[in-house]
């Protein structure tokens, strides 16, 4: 037993283990993910390379069959060396923290098993105070409950490792769950056994992923994107990563040990032959106030894995920030000259026994109040039918109506602008219609997938569940494929599809509309622009004749009919044959277009004029 004075780790792992406890210690393993290979002994993975030697060198002085023997250092060790390698234990894992908190590495396990203690540590920070609701209904009865997080979570810390129960009156049970908070999330994916993968994507949801359906043996899972009409800033509430949470030092397994070393690692191995587990090079976390002076070095030059990896994790922090300051501020030009649109992930959860879950990033369910309105009425298709595909289909028809709302705002838009080009064009109205074309290609790249999802439920749902199930098993011969939606629910999901047709085919049609009026506005800047030098250089043309005669006549000349008879008759003799003349040889195009239209214009007149039916008025 480790003593009342001892440090541990984050799974209970005592840091300074008795002399007579040292035997290894396994987590328990999750029936999704592969056992964790063996540990190494704290010590072990605590000192670093210098420390390792040092220390080993003063037990190999003071007991020579110590440190050849099989009994370990641990016990022989003096107080003051202990103290050292629980403190440096401590910081290694505090070095640590913020490191695995990050989560999303590249070439990380995929998907998120609740069970496992790194999951706390890597979204332990994710919490929020969810509104939560479970509706329990049938064709005749309707039960309402609401919950906050430590009332929901006691409710599924129930001995039972079956889902609730509920009454045998119950056909759909609906989970609907306002705001995304880790502790809430486990104790919900432990009870309900929800798939790692779809895990993932609720914790690690991107508000610009593709909304998609994954088909999994226990569940159906659903992902969309709601758009809706912002109402006003919404604060995420996400604390930054707890540093008080410890996960577990990463370990490599795979390091070559020097000749040197080999020896020592056949006498620090636990289980298994020296081969199965080795002692590292250098430890991946920084041990001493060398590997912390080192991290501050380049990559190349640092000897210290975790100082690697974390400049890398840094500088990708880095570009992360840099990159939402950059749209932060690009949403701050916009703001005011755009429709304010809410882009968040709805994530569905459908089971075979009539369990519906729902979850919402938004803490509040107002987005989801029609469809608890409607359950609480009698003569409505979801209470009559107690299906909870049709469940399904009312949050999925829910998610597109309120895009609808965002169509009719964006149509009212371009009417407005269309009305202002066409009245007096402005390049405040272009920069707002450059504005409006850029968010309809974003909103189209997200709303097409939605189209896609309900074609797939419809079309091939069961399809998608018969290829789960395994046809090489003898056991499988002849189950009956069911697929998760109902053919009355598919029957209804038309409709959600052709709302879907006419969002996208709108978003077309506005971002036409708003090209063509960005060009319109050009074509007529550019018209005027053309009428303007139109004038000036008709201007030009009548004057270029008198300006010439005029500098002509003004020379100092002292013989000069003009000047010695006190007229100007000669200079009107000169300027105004020349002046027709260079009018109808500039104008001559005009003049014959002028011509042209005059009687093309009596060609029609005198046509409509002819015809019998102008008789007849």
């Amino acid at each position: 037993m480790p003593r009342e004075n001892s440090f541990s780790d984050s799974e209970g792992r005592s840091v300074t283990p008795d002399p007579e406890d040292e035997d290894f210690i396994i987590s328990p393993a999750s029936p999704n993910y592969s056992q964790r290979p063996p540990v190494i002994n704290v010590l072990d993975r605590v000192k670093s390379r210098t420390s390792k030697r040092s220390m080993h060198s003063k037990v190999s002085r003071a007991h020579p069959s110590a440190a050849t023997g099989p009994t370990r250092g641990w016990a022989l060790l003096p107080p003051k060396e202990k103290f050292r390698a629980a403190v440096r234990k401590i910081m290694a894992i505090r070095r640590g923290t913020t490191f695995n908190s990050l989560g999303a590495r590249i070439g990380a396990e995929p998907g998120v098993d609740p069970r496992r203690s790194s999951a706390d540590a890597t979204y332990g920070h994710i919490h929020r105070h969810c509104e939560i609701e479970i509706v329990d209904y049938s064709a005749l009865r309707c039960i309402t409950r609401k919950f906050t997080n430590e009332e929901f979570v006691d409710l599924m810390d129930q001995d039972s490792p079956e889902p609730v129960k509920r009454d045998p009156w119950v056909k759909v049970r609906w989970i609907n769950i306002g705001g995304i908070s880790w502790d809430v999330i486990k104790a919900l994916a432990i009870k309900y056994d929800l798939h790692p993968l779809a895990l993932e994507d609720v914790v690690k949801g991107n508000p610009r992923t593709r909304s998609k359906a994954d088909y999994y043996t226990q569940h159906l899972f659903l992902r969309v994107l709601c758009h809706q009409l912002a109402e006003g800033e919404q604060n995420p509430g996400i604390t930054g990563p707890e540093r008080t949470t410890s996960p577990e030092p990463l370990e490599d397994e795979y390091d070559t040990p020097s000749p040197t070393e080999e020896k020592v690692d056949d006498e620090r191995t636990q289980l298994g032959s020296s081969t199965s587990l080795r002692r590292r090079k250098n430890p991946v976390l920084p041990t001493s106030q060398k590997d912390v002076k080192f991290s501050s070095m380049s990559s190349a030059e640092s000897p210290n894995s975790l100082a690697k990896l974390l400049m890398r994790e840094s500088a990708a922090k880095a570009a992360r920030e840099t990159r939402q300051k950059e749209e932060a501020s690009l949403k701050a030009v916009k703001h005011g000259e755009r429709v304010e649109v809410d882009v968040s992930s709805m994530f569905l959860f459908l089971f075979r026994d009539g369990t519906v879950i729902s979850l919402h990033p938004s803490t509040s369910l107002t987005f989801t109040a029609p469809i608890s309105q409607r359950l609480r009425a009698l003569d409505t298709v979801l209470r009559k039918s107690a299906d909870p595909s049709l469940l399904i289909h009312a949050i999925l028809d829910l998610i597109v109506d309120r895009a609808l709302q965002v169509i009719d705002q964006y149509h009212a838009n371009i009417n407005q602008y269309e009305h202002d080009i066409l009245l007096r064009p402005k390049m405040k109205t272009v920069r707002r219609l450059h504005i409006l074309s850029g968010d309809l290609i974003l909103h189209k790249r997200t709303l097409e997938p939605i189209k896609t999802l309900v074609y797939g439920l419809r079309r091939y749902d069961v399809d998608r569940c018969a290829a789960l199930v395994d046809s090489s098993d003898p056991a499988n011969a002849g189950v009956p494929i069911v697929g998760f939606m109902s053919h009355k629910s598919k029957i209804y999901l038309a409709d959600v599809y052709d709302h879907m047709e006419y969002i996208l085919s709108s978003l077309d049609m506005f971002a036409g509309i708003a090209e063509n009026l960005i060009g319109y506005t050009f074509n007529i800047a550019s018209y005027e622009m053309n009428e303007v030098m139109r004038r000036l250089t008709l201007a030009t043309i009548i004057f270029l004749p008198m300006t010439v005669l005029t500098g002509y006549f003004g020379m100092n000349f002292v013989h000069f009919w003009s000047v010695n008879n006190n007229s100007d008759v000669f200079f009107w003799i000169l300027a105004l044959p020349i002046l027709t003349l260079t009018v109808l040889v500039a104008l001559f195009s005009d003049i014959k277009k002028l011509f042209y239209y005059l009687k093309k214009r009596a060609e029609t007149k005198k046509i409509m004029n002819d015809s019998p039916f102008s008789r007849k008025f």
